[in-house]
Order: C-alpha cells, then sequence, then structure tokens
C-alpha cells in the first residue's frame, strides 16, 4: 500500500518473523488501519507498519506490541501521527503491494 505521509503511521519491530506476523494480524483486527509495508532490517529484526487516522494507529500499535511481545521479543514500537511526506518515499521502498 502506498504510503505519501497524509495519514498516521504506525510501527512495531520485533526479532523475528513469528511475532511481527502476529503483531501485523493484531493490528489489522483491532483498529480500523491498513498494512503498508515490512522490512527484513537485519539481524532477525523485522518492522510492520500500518497507516490510519491517529487514535487507531495508536491503539493498533498498542495491542500489535503487546501480542509481539507475549510470543516473542519486541525490540520498539512508534506512532508517528503525522510525518512529513517525505518519509512516505522511505516507508513505501518496500511496499507490500508493489510487483
Amino acid at each position: 500500500m502506498k504510503y505519501s505521509g497524509e495519514e498516521a503511521l504506525g510501527l512495531v519491530e520485533t526479532r523475528g518473523m513469528v511475532p511481527a506476523i502476529q503483531a501485523a494480524d493484531v493490528m489489522l483486527k483491532t483498529a480500523d488501519v491498513v498494512l503498508v509495508s515490512y522490512e527484513n532490517v537485519g539481524s532477525g529484526l523485522v518492522t510492520v507498519m500500518v497507516k490510519g487516522d491517529v487514535a487507531a494507529v495508536r491503539s493498533a500499535v498498542e495491542s500489535g506490541a503487546a501480542a509481539a511481545a507475549a510470543i516473542g521479543e519486541l525490540t520498539a514500537s512508534h506512532v508517528m501521527p503525522r510525518p512529513i511526506s517525505r518519509v512516505g518515499k522511505i516507508v513505501s521502498k518496500h511496499d507490500i503491494d508493489a510487483e
């Protein structure tokens, strides 16, 4: 999903793919957010990114972070309420809809 910076951006980073997938699943079921992308950062770190309105993203990130921590290692979580548009170019590099 393309991200251009108009909406809030939520990030959850875990060590390993399993807690990252769990976080993504819970985030998408908890609130009205859209999966933007995921990235294998290296050293086993995986970051999952979602977008939506600030309240929905905050709720989703809190729930996703708790779910990831329950089954694995949560390394970071963060909500960016209104990032500048240039952040969209960084985030969209690994767009899940890109071919």
